[in-house]
């Protein structure tokens, strides 16, 4: 994975996330929401996530966040446990994956470099805790990130349908 905007993320702090980080981080995600629903239209990219639910993957995950001085710019989500849509058969068989998901950048801070700093991080996290892949899904549509994890060293491994959604699957192996 190379840096395209070395310079714009060198100054990103990455913390893991605790419950009183929760209103910020669904404050972000909902902002994300909200701004792909104004650009797409409805979509399942549509819903706004709770405080609640953020303090539920802390649980289950770890939540981590991309900040810039006192700024929450951005957040992703590391698991060992499989994401109810993921299907590991589309995946290169591996004794340690890691799932990412929730990852969400500010819709004023996109196209400056976070998202590829999230994901640089995200590897380097994954190799650490140890994994041997990150695998992920996208919305298959207008509104979803299939394209900019392609370009951040991910390999398309399948398109699938669950429950009314299109999904691409993504892997990078570690």
């Amino acid at each position: 994975m190379t840096r395209r905007h070395g310079s714009l993320t060198s100054h990103l702090r990455f913390t893991l996330a605790g419950p009183s980080d929760a209103p910020a981080l669904a404050g972000l995600r909902a902002a994300a929401a909200r701004a792909l629903t104004v650009q797409y239209g409805e979509g399942h990219w549509s819903s706004e996530p709770s405080e609640r639910g953020v303090v539920a993957d802390l649980r289950y995950a770890q939540v981590w966040i991309a900040r810039r001085g006192a700024d929450v710019l951005g957040t992703f989500r590391l698991a060992t446990k499989k994401p109810w849509a993921i299907d590991v058969s589309y995946f290169t068989e591996c004794k340690r994956p890691i799932y990412l998901s929730n990852m969400a950048v500010h819709p004023d801070h996109q196209r400056r470099g976070i998202g590829c700093g999230c994901l640089e991080y995200a590897v380097r996290r994954a190799r650490e805790w140890p994994g041997d892949a990150i695998r992920l899904d996208a919305y298959d549509a207008a509104a979803g990130a299939g394209g900019f994890y392609s370009k951040c060293g991910f390999r398309e491994v399948g398109r699938t349908e669950y429950r009314g959604t299109r999904l691409c699957y993504y892997e990078l192996l570690l």
